[in-house]
């Protein structure tokens, strides 16, 4: 008998085989599918883990004896192991492929109890933030308790049921544990149920105590059948549609604000005709960001706290906001204070109900792709005024000559610089316009992401992925390796700072393991730049964002910098290093980083920068509370200047309505 291309022995039982819950959750992984658009593909492509003494002989057996069976056949394994080197990296990568297979496929990710379990915490937390489906399997301690306390398990004297495993509950959009092997099928099959639905989707955890995975049973062969989810596309309803265009024609400013959603729903070429047609600028998300590409003449770039000077000139006047697909972050909003028409009235577009409702808009809960579509027929002949589509071209070419300058800057710019040093921006633009266009952009967290949002001219569709609505450093280096597995017809450049590098290098082991060329930009600034400018800004200099040595005389972090060679240190690894000073020599890295061979493994483009030298500011503003009360004078100032920006915070609770119909009677 065979299921999918496993073959399996009868059990006890007819129509039963005899395996291990760890062997049945390898074996009913293998035969999932996903489908959307009469496109099919593997549900899960692979497993990310580590082993430890909670899981080698449970899910590590299993993957094992699935291993040796592909290869006695020639094959691939259906569910191909990569050994990463920190938990919480693979499932950075997991999130990073999902992402760039717009969540139609994902990767599993195993761990070992305890310490093993609690570090891809962080993982699950960024995936359902992002809405980013991933299969966290994370090892516990004895179902039985025979043995307890057995190594690493938690005890609390008040819950002898409550393991470490139960902090993924409030992370998790699905979370199960599965104590008897009985409880095995309900479980996958919700996870499954919940990884597939484009609304519900995020971290999906099921708990395995390493005593149930090496427990065997007999299990009904249908369960390892090959099953197909189908991804749906929700279609808006008919009336709320219409209802939202009428909002829209009334409109003289409107604004679409493009988020995540019109990636996953493959949106793009609906949304950029529906904007060329009526003339509606378009803003977007960090998400978002891509949803147009380069040059579309309705293309205003970034909005909100790390927006355009254009976008956020059309945000404060807008008395419409079309949000599609966005869950309208602070960043987005700029802290409520980005929208500043009085009477400005929202209609989103969102598969969530949850996102659809956000500052009173008027909600149509359906598929982006789908109501883009409608929504077009619903418009169709409308258009906003000439002199808004000029105002618009004017606003982009002021900001576009920013972005230039800011990518070639002057000689009394330069000239400034120390010996060696570049500025982010001219680094930035140097990858932007060296790269293919379709080569993919990656980044998360420090000054990089704001300066990415604002600057970087998106070519392709998939050209661009920042991780900011977890912006955890350390996403960078492991996510490439995912974008690589889903992708290995692109080249990956993760833009990463010296702070985010030091949070995560050691995927670039599993990156030369595998043989993977991925390509590092490895931003030297000797500090936290991001927070060192934030900090500064409220009043608090720079205080600890800085890497230098302990003084002997101030007994505080202000003496020489830390010694550290960062470039040594990815050298150590395995990583193939080009170390670069100028602006020649980092284009000279870039063609060599692209004629690298795509089985080298990776490329790290080491390059110093002056943190001082800023990219353009967007003129915009985000919440982050300064001391009330202080004896700095530098902090009593930061607190004038805040309470200053409070004043144009909004609470953006208008609701919004569609015109009245008559009334009967």
């Amino acid at each position: 008998m065979a299921v999918g291309r496993i073959a399996v022995t009868k059990g006890a039982k007819d129509g039963t085989v005899r395996l291990t819950v760890a062997q049945a959750t390898v074996r009913f992984l293998a035969n999932q599918w996903s489908e959307r658009d009469g496109e099919r593909r593997r549900l899960v492509a692979g497993c990310f883990g580590i082993f430890g003494h909670g899981n080698v002989a449970g899910l590590g057996q299993a993957l094992l004896q699935e291993e040796l069976a592909a290869s006695k056949t020639g094959r691939e394994p259906d569910l191909p192991y990569v050994l990463a080197r920190n938990e919480q990296a693979m499932v950075h990568s997991a999130v990073a492929y999902a992402r760039q297979q717009d969540r139609l496929s994902t990767w599993v990710c195993i761990s070992s109890i305890g310490p093993g379990s609690t570090n891809m915490l962080t993982g699950a937390a960024l995936a359902t933030i992002n809405r980013i489906p991933v299969l966290l399997l994370p090892a516990g301690t004895f179902a039985t308790r025979v043995s307890s306390p057995v190594l690493q398990e938690l005890e609390l004297p008040h819950a002898g049921d409550v393991t470490v495993n139960d902090a993924f509950r409030p992370l998790s959009r699905f979370f199960d544990e599965v104590n008897r092997p009985e409880q095995l099928p309900s479980a996958l099959l919700g996870a499954m149920r919940v990884l597939t639905d484009p609304a519900e989707t995020g971290a999906v955890t099921v708990s395995l105590p390493q005593d149930v995975q090496a427990e065997a049973f007999d299990w009904p062969v249908e369960l390892f059948a090959e099953r197909t989810w189908s991804v749906p596309r929700s279609r808006p309803d008919t009336s709320r549609l219409a209802q939202a265009a009428a909002i829209i024609r009334s409109a003289k400013r409107p604004l679409i604000v493009a988020g995540g959603g019109v990636h996953y729903s493959g949106a793009e070429e609906v949304l950029a005709q529906l904007a060329a047609d009526t003339g509606i600028p378009v803003t977007e998300t960090q998400a978002g960001k891509g949803s147009l590409t380069h040059g579309h003449p309705q293309l205003m770039g970034a909005v909100g706290s790390t927006g355009t000077t254009a976008a956020n000139a059309l945000a404060a006047e807008a008395d419409v906001v079309i949000g599609i697909g966005t869950r309208y972050s602070d960043f987005t909003t700029a802290s409520r204070t980005a929208f500043q028409h009085k009477d400005v009235r929202f209609v989103n577009l969102n598969v969530t109900s949850f996102d659809a409702g956000k500052h009173s808009g008027y909600a149509v809960v359906g598929d982006a792709r789908e109501s883009l579509t409608e929504l077009s027929a619903e418009l169709a002949g409308w258009s906003v005024s000439d002199a808004y589509r000029r105002k618009q071209a004017r606003l982009w070419g002021e900001w576009d000559a920013q972005v230039e300058r800011a990518y070639h800057p002057p000689a009394e710019v330069t000239d400034a610089l120390a010996p060696g040093l570049l500025t982010q921006a001219e680094v930035i633009g140097a990858v932007n316009e060296l790269s293919d266009p379709r080569d993919v952009l990656l980044c998360a967290a420090g000054s990089m992401p704001g300066d990415l949002h604002k600057m970087w001219r998106v070519r392709d569709r998939k050209g661009y992925h920042v991780e900011y609505g977890y912006s955890c450093m350390g996403y960078e280096v492991p996510a490439t390796i995912g974008i690589r597995l889903a992708d290995d017809s692109r080249d990956v450049f993760a833009m990463v700072g010296d702070g985010g590098y030091l949070m995560m290098p050691s995927e670039l082991v599993t990156a030369v393991q595998e043989r993977l060329k991925i390509i590092v930009v490895l931003v030297q600034n000797h500090g936290f730049h991001s927070i060192g400018s934030l900090s500064e800004g409220l009043g608090s200099q720079r205080f600890g964002t800085r890497y230098r040595m302990r003084s002997a005389d101030t007994h505080r972090l202000d003496g020489d910098f830390v010694p550290v060679d960062l470039a040594a240190n990815a050298r150590s690894l395995g990583a193939h290093v080009i170390e670069v000073h100028s602006r020649e020599e980092l284009a000279d890295a870039i063609a060599e980083a692209k004629a690298w061979p795509a089985d080298g493994g990776p490329v790290v483009i080491h390059v110093e920068t002056d943190p001082f030298v800023h990219a353009p500011d967007s003129a915009s503003w985000w919440d982050v509370p300064v001391s009330e009360v202080s004896e700095l004078r530098s902090t009593r100032a930061a607190y004038r200047d805040y309470r200053k920006a409070k004043e144009a915070q909004r609470p953006l609770m208008r609701p919004t309505e569609a015109p009245k119909g008559r009334k009967k009677g």
